[in-house]
């Protein structure tokens, strides 16, 4: 019996582990309800599998552990809430002038959909981005230049800043690894961290587009304060209890 006990723990905890990594997070009812077992059953299975270090806990159920992906494994990711995301935040954007662009999938969904406008110039350290921006004819694309981020293919280093320097932006438009409402938004690299927040102290707005699976999640270094952030996009109704920890501290769309 204690084998068969065993089996099915380890069968329980991979398939949290499958819902987890597919949605980004999930919830305490909805594990217990779709396993058929108890609440308290699954508490304690977020619980090991937290400390085994594979996902993070928080109120009510749990979210991934952000690790390192490359662009097309991202863009992959929950792409029905990228594009509401991306309607969204559409509206937010001038029509002249500058802004910049990080190197997010979510930001790539938003360049995919970008109309034209040829008095804005976007400037990105994506060459994902980059090239769908000179696809979609949006508006004047322009590359930071840098050495690829190994984990996350994203330009970075001395030459990304100077050139994330060189421009006074109406607004930067970023996503990050997680938000949490106590110690603000995350990256899983330094670099890259450092690429974002030269972009910001140029930009007129800051604004945040993350998918909801990431609200509450941390990955490895600091990026942003809250209070750095002015408006934050995600595919929720803004009046979604999910965004209650945010209301005070940002605009909500």
């Amino acid at each position: 019996m204690a084998t068969n006990r065993t089996v099915d723990g380890e069968q329980r905890r991979a398939a949290i582990m499958a819902a987890i990594e597919a949605e980004g997070s999930a919830r305490l009812a909805e594990l217990a309800a779709e396993l058929d077992v108890s609440e308290m059953t699954v508490r304690r299975d977020l619980d090991d599998l937290e400390l085994a270090g594979q996902l993070r806990r928080v109120r009510g159920g749990a979210v991934a552990v952000e690790r390192p992906r490359d662009f097309g494994e991202r863009r992959a990711r929950r792409p029905r809430a990228k594009q509401v995301i991306a309607r969204k935040a559409l509206e937010l954007l001038p029509t002249s002038g500058a802004v910049a662009f990080d190197a997010s999938s979510t930001v790539g969904t938003l360049a995919a959909h970008l109309d034209a406008r040829p008095k804005l110039s976007i400037v990105t350290n994506s060459v994902d981005n980059y090239a769908t921006l000179r696809q979609s004819h949006a508006g004047r694309a322009v590359l930071t230049g840098g050495e690829p981020e190994p984990s996350t293919g994203s330009l970075v280093g001395p030459i990304a800043c100077r050139g994330a320097e060189s421009m006074l932006y109406q607004a930067f438009v970023h996503s990050s690894s997680g938000f949490d409402a106590e110690l603000g938004t995350s990256e899983t690299s330094l670099d890259e961290s450092e690429v974002k927040q030269v972009f910001a102290r140029r930009s007129s707005r800051v604004l945040l587009l993350i998918d909801s699976a990431k609200l509450g999640g941390r990955s490895v270094a600091a990026a942003f304060e809250a209070a750095q952030i002015d408006t934050l996009v995600t595919e929720l109704d803004p009046d979604d209890a999910r965004l209650d920890p945010f209301r005070a501290l940002v605009d909500i769309r």
